[in-house]
């Protein structure tokens, strides 16, 4: 089988979520400090990126990482405990008591991610080490006070108002800021300053948990980069109402409205995120700089990032927060922000120039999630503007015909589907026989007819990945489910349980690495990878 032509550039990757990667040292959930070994591993397969869900601090009894209680930071949950040096050789478990011992080894072998038992443990032995830190490094002016000092100082535009926001929630007991004093919900200046001294010791272990993460990020980063392979991350459209960002700036944000999407084919009652909107003329009159901000921090973490729900940044739909669902429960019709076509392509184009540039400035550029109901103005845009969108292979479609994804322009991102799809298999075997004999009319597929059945087997598996491999697309993304041969899904929309976002792989890298049934699905991916120039 002959490959497709090549553009100039071809990249392949994968995505999974950082909790879901599992090694020895992990206490129940995915860390920062098991990427590498997991990047090196799909390397040799050759990928050469890994793209992870968002990594903000997950607000309390949440588990969706699009759920966060700032734009900025790493959640602490993704701290590798044992690389702290502070608790080397062990002493972070050592220092658990006999029943956090027992929650901790639980949380370790279990199929899914417990995070309300992984949070406590790891805090009390983070506590720990935040203690052994002022008495040792802090109170001796150490290499790692001097480290820590710099790290707050270059982060001066987001970390001290999130270190004071997560002090005072602790404080009022996990209440939302609006239900804190008035004088602190408001932001008086005197009782904030009065709030920073009081809290100064929980406003420092906040600052030194978010060093913490980002040196481990820093650190695993760099040994990616070399195994050859880049980051992709992913930056929610949204920032939750009871977050740092919202409290600290609450010009910017809309509070009267909430945030969500209008019916469709798939959902006819719309969707209401319960977010809240931008106050587009106030961000306007500041050259959007909040944006700019946050477009600039993700190029710090990223080589490339995903911008969630991308056709929010030139209309937004949104109804009024408190008279949101009529009589009968339902969502009642809300609005476009801008109200007007030819106002939300300006405004687009002004907003998405605005965080192109400030990621461009440090090295970062932007993908747009742009899948859902998008009118062909904002995909013509972001053509104009060389920003890359999605091409789902699934879903991509004229009447009964797939379309061939040899014709995918360029720049664009393909692939079988995303976090909050099924993987290609689940879907595969769920097709009706005149679907499936559509996707065998694909020219890449079609040699191979006779050899695919209803069942997903590795002759459907090869044929799948050379297809998607052999995309014009710059960049190919398969789930690491694809890439396994797993089934498990990630996330399932418009549900809640514990299923979602808990995801886990059954084993470490190195046991993966040994399993036949893994091995062989990721060498026909790598083969395919191969074939179609992208390795």
């Amino acid at each position: 089988m002959s490959a497709p032509s090549s553009p100039a550039r071809r990249n392949a990757g994968v995505t999974v979520p950082l909790f879901s990667l599992r090694s020895p040292h992990s206490w129940g959930i995915g860390e920062i400090t098991d990427l590498p070994a997991f990047g090196a591993w799909v390397a040799t397969a050759g990928l050469a990126l890994v793209q992870i869900l968002p990594l903000g601090e997950m607000s309390g009894g949440e588990t969706s990482p699009y759920s966060a209680l700032s734009a900025f930071g790493i959640d602490p949950l993704y701290i590798g405990i044992e690389a702290v040096p502070e608790l080397a050789d062990g002493a972070g478990a050592a220092a658990l008591t006999g029943d956090d011992r027992a929650t901790l080894e639980r949380a370790r072998r279990a199929h899914r991610i417990d995070y309300g038992a992984v949070r406590w443990v790891k805090r009390q032995a983070l506590g720990r080490a935040f203690a052994s830190f002022c008495e040792g490094e802090l109170a001796t002016d150490g290499p790692r006070a001097v480290a820590f000092r710099a790290f707050v100082a270059a982060e001066v535009a987001w970390l001290p108002d999130y270190a004071l926001f997560r002090a005072l929630k602790d404080r009022h007991g996990g209440a939302a800021w609006w239900d804190w004093p008035s004088s602190l919900a408001r932001r008086d200046e005197a009782t904030l300053a009065t709030a920073r001294s009081e809290l100064a010791r929980s406003i420092l272990e906040y600052e030194w948990l978010q060093w913490l993460a980002h040196e481990q990020w820093a650190k695993a980063r760099a040994e990616l980069a070399g195994s050859g392979v880049a980051v992709m991350g992913d930056l929610p459209f949204m920032v939750a109402r009871d977050s740092a960002d919202v409290w600290s700036n609450q010009r910017e944000f809309d509070n009267a409205v909430a945030v969500g999407v209008p019916p469709d084919a798939f959902d006819e009652d719309g969707q209401d995120w319960d977010l809240p909107a931008y106050d587009w003329s106030t961000m306007a009159a500041g050259e959007f700089a909040w944006l700019r901000r946050r477009a600039e921090y993700a190029a710090t973490l990223y080589d490339r990032f995903r911008v969630d729900h991308l056709v929010g940044f030139y209309r937004t739909y949104s109804r009024p927060r408190d008279a949101r669902r009529n009589e009968r429960g339902k969502l009642v019709q809300g609005t476009f922000s801008p109200a007007v076509e030819a106002d939300q392509l300006s405004h687009g184009e002004r907003v998405l120039g605005a965080m192109t540039a400030s990621a461009s400035a440090r090295g970062g550029s932007l993908i747009a999630e742009d899948l859902g109901t998008v009118p062909p103005f904002v995909r013509a845009s972001l053509a104009r503007l060389a920003v890359p969108g999605y091409k789902v292979l699934i879903w991509e479609k004229d009447g009964e015909h797939f379309r061939d994804p040899v014709a995918y322009p360029e720049v664009s991102v393909a692939c079988f589907g995303t976090h909050d799809t099924a993987p290609v298999s689940a879907w595969w075997e769920g097709l009706a026989e005149h679907e499936r004999r559509a996707v065998v009319e694909l020219p890449a597929v079609a040699p191979r007819a006779a050899e695919l059945g209803p069942r997903y087997d590795l002759a459907v598996h090869e044929a799948l990945a050379y297809a998607l491999a052999g995309s014009g697309s710059e960049l190919v993304l398969f789930l690491v489910q694809e890439l396994l041969g797993f089934r498990d899904r990630i996330n399932v929309p418009g549900t809640v349980g514990e299923h979602n976002w808990t995801f886990r792989l059954p084993v470490d890298v190195a046991s993966l690495a040994r399993d036949p049934y893994v091995a062989d699905h990721l060498r026909i991916v790598a083969d395919a990878l191969r074939r179609t120039g992208r390795a």
